[in-house]
């Protein structure tokens, strides 16, 4: 499978998507219109490693909703990931199986490299 989750309105997954030229081969799925089910984030998870690993601390809500102040579990990650599309890492770039999340340039380089590889 190769498939993209990102945020359509987001200048960062805009600038990204645009970089690694994704392939017809490619589904992608803005999440904000196209919410993620439990199934889709349970088989990120297990490519990830964690939901964790998924989830974004730089989303406006983890500090209004004072996520930052109490300690989250697994378990926590899921529900909020599920609940609001915004603690999404984005974008995840599945391509078979590996899985790629978030956009620091080493993760992006990484995605590019594995997505033009023959």
């Amino acid at each position: 499978m190769k498939k993209i989750y990102h945020l359509a309105n987001c200048t960062t997954c805009q600038r990204i998507l645009t970089e690694l030229k994704p392939g017809k081969d490619f589904i992608l799925q803005d999440i904000k219109s196209e919410p993620i089910t439990e199934q889709q984030l349970d088989a990120m998870q297990k490519l990830a490693g964690s939901y964790e690993a998924l989830f974004s601390r730089v989303a406006m809500k983890y500090r209004s909703m004072g996520l930052n102040q109490i300690k989250l579990s697994e378990k926590d990650y899921k529900k909020y990931i599920l609940e609001e599309y915004t603690f999404l890492k984005r974008p995840v770039i599945i391509i078979d199986k590996e899985i790629f999340i978030g956009n620091a340039p080493k993760t992006v380089v990484a995605a590019k490299a594995a997505m033009h590889k023959k």
